[in-house]
């Protein structure tokens, strides 16, 4: 990584872009030039990067013929408006927000080789956190597995939805340890000591536009001719972290031993051992690994394989799946 490149961050302000800067000081990406960007509302504000304080600029103004890659971590809209130009100006981008259909999803654990038959400037897509943690889990597996269905339910975390989540779960709790009354905003009812069964709106069929992209996801890193895939998500009063509770219906009987031999094996995966299990708040959040555990063939199904997955949703699922995308386009095809 001898050559360096001008980057540009959007939404370099949200909780994830705020990651994104931090990961790319953190793995020596090799940055000639950093360019932060946001709406006018966070025009002004400043980043530090490698000793520096970075100054936020206006996207609507920005060239991107300036840069060579730009990581979009605004929301859908952002990238919908400013992604395409981007890209026309001949610049590579990586979308973390699920707004570009024509981007190709990469979880470098699970389908890098994808990018051989990508050509430049590349258009690519790091997918929905839920879906990044579990194709780096599924990954190594799908060859023995043979999987044939994989029904996930995910409890994701407020962060999923950006500071505005973070600040609606800290104000309903806060109002309700004060004995205060309390008025849902953002998710229309209390989700503070609550479990809501829905994110988002849904669409036709009842299923929200985020389950919805996490099966397409799923389907396209992880490459299973006929595979399946049902999801449902719903939202936990966690401020970081997702907890995927992941059932796996497979071709032949598991063998749940030889399965968590392999997962050991594999960098970036914890795996805790039977009678233990793992969570978001003193194991996941913060770290770059996945931690799985509740490792289990079905109750009477010896082609079902049940397992617990932890992530945290910021730095492992968004920020850290872009860079290490970043990180095998600066090394292989830029």
């Amino acid at each position: 990584m001898s050559k360096s490149f001008a980057i540009a961050v959007v939404g370099a302000t949200g909780t994830v872009g705020e990651t994104l800067v931090q990961l790319l000081e953190e793995r020596e990406f090799p940055v000639s030039s950093l360019h932060l960007l946001a709406g006018n509302d966070s025009v002004g504000q400043s980043t530090a990067f490698r000793g520096k304080n970075l100054r936020v600029r206006e996207v609507a103004d920005f060239d991107f013929a300036q840069v060579q890659l730009a990581f979009f971590a605004a929301g859908e809209d952002v990238s919908r408006q400013y992604g395409a130009k981007a890209h026309a100006a001949g610049c590579s981008v990586i979308d973390l927000s699920g707004g570009l259909a024509q981007a190709l999803p990469v979880v470098p654990e699970a389908n890098a080789v994808a990018l051989a038959g990508a050509s430049a400037p590349y258009l690519l897509a790091s997918p929905a956190p839920v879906a990044t943690a579990l194709a780096a889990v599924l990954a190594p597996l799908r060859a023995q597995l043979g999987l044939r269905k994989i029904v996930l339910t995910a409890a994701l975390a407020v962060s999923n939805l950006g500071r505005a989540g973070i600040s609606e779960l800290a104000r309903q709790t806060t109002e309700l340890l004060n004995m205060r009354p309390l008025e849902p905003q953002l998710f229309g009812r209390q989700v503070a000591f609550n479990l809501l069964a829905q994110i988002g709106e849904v669409e036709e069929g009842g299923h929200a536009r985020l389950e919805r992209r996490v099966a397409e996801e799923l389907k396209q890193v992880l490459a299973v001719d006929g595979l399946k895939v049902a999801v449902s998500c719903a939202v936990a009063p966690v401020f970081f972290g997702d907890s995927l509770a992941v059932c796996l219906e497979t071709r032949e009987p598991v063998d749940v031993a030889a399965i968590a031999a392999l997962l050991e094996q594999q960098a970036g995966i914890e795996l805790v051992e039977s009678g233990d299990y793992p969570t978001v708040v003193g194991d996941a959040v913060g770290q770059d690994e996945l931690y799985v555990g509740r490792l289990r063939a079905g109750l009477d199904d010896p082609t079902e394989l049940n397992l617990w997955i932890a992530s945290d949703n910021v730095r492992k699922g968004s920020a850290l799946n872009a860079v290490q995308i970043g990180e095998l386009l600066i090394k292989h095809y830029l």
